[in-house]
C-alpha cells in the first residue's frame, strides 16, 4: 500500500514539475511586427453575460487598422442586443453588424458561428466567447502569431473574475489546475486544440477543415476545432497574452455542472487523456501517502503542488487573488477529484438550458 501510495504521489509530483517548468519559462514576446490583415471578429451571443458591455468595449476600442463585429444570437428578443445597439451608437465609426440565425445545431453556439463565417468580410478570423474582455494589442499580438510558419490557428490562456463565493472557487481551478494542464501540454507539443476564450485563424484554413459546421454535432468545438486544424497539418500556437473571463455570481449547484460537463466532455473526447489525468490528482495522492506513513513524501509533493499553482495562477495568468487563497488550493484540488470520478460515468450534461447526451464519438445529441 504504501508503496503504491509513494508512487501515485511521485507521478503527481512529476506532473507538477513541468506546470512549475511551464510557468517558469513561459515567454510574453510579441513576434515581430508583420502587415496587418483586415480581421473579422465573430461573437455567438446567448443572454447578457457579466460585465457583458465591458467585454463589448474592450474589443471596440482596439488599436487596429481594419476589422469589423460580427455577433449572432437565435432570439430577436435577446436583451444581449440592446448593449450591441448601445456599442453601436458610441463606435458609429466602427462596422457592427448583428445576425439573428435560424439555423440550428445540436451545439447551438456553432450554428451562430456558422452564419457568422459566411456573413464575415475578411480574410481573418477571431472568434472568442461573449464575455471575454481582452487587453489593448489584442488583435495585433493574434496577427503576428498566426503570420508565424506553419501556424493554424492561435489561442490563448484566460483568467476568470467572479462575484460570489463559488465562483471563485471555480476562478482557483482554473488558474491552478485547468490551465496550468494546458501549459504543460503546451511545453510537451501535446497542445493540439484550442481553448473558446481565443481562436483565430484563416478563412481559409477554416474552409479546409469543412467549416463550423464540420463542427456542429460536438460539444467542445474549441477542443475539436484545435484538432481539426491539427489534422489538416497546421500548427497551434498560444499567444503571449491572458484575456480575462467574468463567471458572474454562479452558485454552486451550476458550478458543479459546469465543471461535470467539462469532465464528462473531456473524457469523451479524449477517454486515454482523461484516465491519465488521475495521475495529476497530487494533493489526493500526496495525502494517501501520509495516511500510509510517507508523511515526508506527501508533505513535499503538497507542497510543490501549491508552488506550481502560484507560479502558473498568478505569474503566468496574472491572478493576483491566487497569491493569498493559495491555501485553498488542496481543498479546492478534493473538489477537482471528485469531480473527476463523476466524470467517470454518465453521458448526459447539461447546457444553456438543454439536457444533451454525448456519445463515444464525442458527438452531441438531444435528449429524449
Amino acid at each position: 500500500m504504501i508503496w503504491l501510495a509513494i508512487f501515485l504521489a511521485a507521478a503527481g509530483a512529476v506532473y507538477y514539475l513541468l506546470v512549475l517548468l511551464a510557468a517558469l519559462t513561459w515567454r510574453r514576446r510579441v513576434p515581430p511586427a508583420v502587415e496587418l490583415p483586415k480581421i473579422s471578429i465573430l461573437k455567438p451571443v446567448h443572454g447578457r453575460e457579466p460585465r457583458f458591455y465591458e467585454a463589448l468595449r474592450s474589443h471596440a476600442e482596439q488599436d487596429y487598422p481594419e476589422f469589423e463585429l460580427l455577433f449572432a444570437v437565435h432570439d430577436a428578443a435577446d436583451p444581449a442586443l440592446e448593449d450591441i445597439r448601445r456599442l453601436a451608437r458610441e463606435y458609429p465609426h466602427l462596422s457592427i453588424r448583428t445576425l439573428v440565425s435560424g439555423r440550428q445545431a445540436p451545439n447551438a453556439k456553432v450554428a451562430l458561428l456558422a452564419d457568422l463565417a459566411a456573413a464575415a468580410r475578411h480574410p481573418v478570423l477571431v472568434i472568442n466567447d461573449s464575455d471575454i474582455r481582452v487587453p489593448q494589442g489584442y488583435l495585433r499580438t493574434l496577427a503576428a502569431c498566426l503570420a508565424q510558419p506553419r501556424t493554424g490557428v492561435v489561442t490563448c490562456f484566460y483568467r476568470a473574475a467572479s462575484a460570489s463565493v463559488a465562483a471563485r472557487w471555480e476562478a482557483i481551478g482554473i488558474a491552478t489546475e485547468f490551465i496550468p494542464g494546458v501549459m504543460m501540454a503546451r511545453l510537451l507539443g501535446l497542445a493540439q486544440f484550442a481553448l473558446g476564450a481565443t481562436m483565430a485563424l484563416r478563412a481559409e484554413v477554416l474552409e479546409k477543415i469543412g467549416g463550423f459546421e464540420s463542427l456542429q454535432h460536438y460539444l467542445a468545438d474549441d477542443y475539436q476545432l484545435g484538432r481539426h486544424v491539427a489534422l489538416a497539418g497546421h500548427g497551434v500556437s498560444f499567444a503571449p497574452m491572458v484575456v480575462e473571463t467574468d463567471l458572474g455570481a454562479e452558485t454552486w449547484s451550476s458550478v458543479w455542472r459546469h465543471q461535470l460537463r467539462w469532465s464528462r466532455t473531456i473524457r469523451v473526447s479524449s477517454p486515454r487523456g482523461y484516465m491519465g489525468y488521475a495521475l495529476t490528482h497530487a494533493t489526493a495522492w500526496s495525502l494517501l501517502a501520509a495516511a500510509a506513513g510517507a508523511w515526508e513524501v506527501g508533505a513535499a509533493v503538497l507542497a510543490l503542488r501549491i508552488a506550481a499553482g502560484v507560479a502558473a495562477g498568478a505569474g503566468v495568468l496574472g491572478d493576483r487573488a491566487v497569491l493569498w487563497q493559495w491555501p485553498l488550493i488542496p481543498l479546492r484540488d478534493l473538489c477537482g477529484f471528485a469531480v473527476w470520478l463523476a466524470g467517470l460515468t454518465g453521458d448526459t450534461v447539461e447546457w444553456r438550458g438543454r439536457r444533451l447526451r454525448v456519445s463515444r464519438d464525442g458527438k452531441v445529441h438531444p435528449c429524449q
